[in-house]
């Protein structure tokens, strides 16, 4: 059964903001980041689905009951987990309307949006991970995306059905298995 979190927003990270968009110096346009870091603010929103699959590995074949796939480097990954979750974090789409608006008029402020947003979703993800391991009282592995390693891009379908975000968080899948708002992840975490 899959549930539904509003999470806090996580502590912003400049410095990750600033790798996000390749660049070294937060002095070169600080305060132009503390603008786009402001106006973010009030468009961002902190949203997360998820449910618990039941799971056997079978050499490199993970099967999760509503579906399986072939993927050594997952099988790995969750090789040592008691417990498998599979998630959607997504900060919505506010963030993409700010960048589609300053991608015409300010292509560094829409470059600032993008790492913005790139930095805001992996962190709700990474406070997903946080909030699952103080419920459980268990220790996560690595999250695993649809797209890393030979887990393909395609498996994203399969992710959709079960967690059904179009319905409840307002997050859809194009048939090239991009996700909007783009600002969205999806990934596997076990727990030991």
């Amino acid at each position: 059964m899959t549930e539904y979190l509003k999470l806090s927003a996580p502590p912003i990270d400049k410095r990750e903001i600033l790798r996000y968009a390749k660049s070294q110096r937060e002095e070169d346009f600080s305060s132009i980041l503390d603008d786009c870091v402001y106006k973010s603010g009030g468009v961002l929103n902190f949203n997360v689905c998820f449910c618990e699959l039941e799971f056997t590995i079978q050499n490199d074949l993970c099967d999760f009951g509503v579906f399986s796939v072939l993927s050594p480097s997952l099988a790995l990954n969750l090789s040592k987990s008691r417990r498998v979750f599979l998630f959607m974090a997504s900060i919505g789409h506010g963030l993409d309307r700010l960048i589609a608006r300053y991608s015409r008029t300010s292509p560094l402020r829409a470059l600032l949006f993008n790492a913005i947003g790139t930095e805001r979703v992996e962190a709700l993800a990474d406070s997903f991970v946080s909030y699952l391991e103080d419920k459980t009282e268990m220790k996560a592995m690595p999250r695993f995306s649809p797209g890393y390693g030979d887990l393909p891009l395609s498996l994203q379908g399969e992710v959709f059905d079960v967690l059904k975000p179009e319905k409840h968080m307002g997050v859809f899948l194009s048939e090239s298995f991009v996700m909007s708002p783009s600002k969205s992840v999806t990934a596997f975490v076990g727990l030991k």
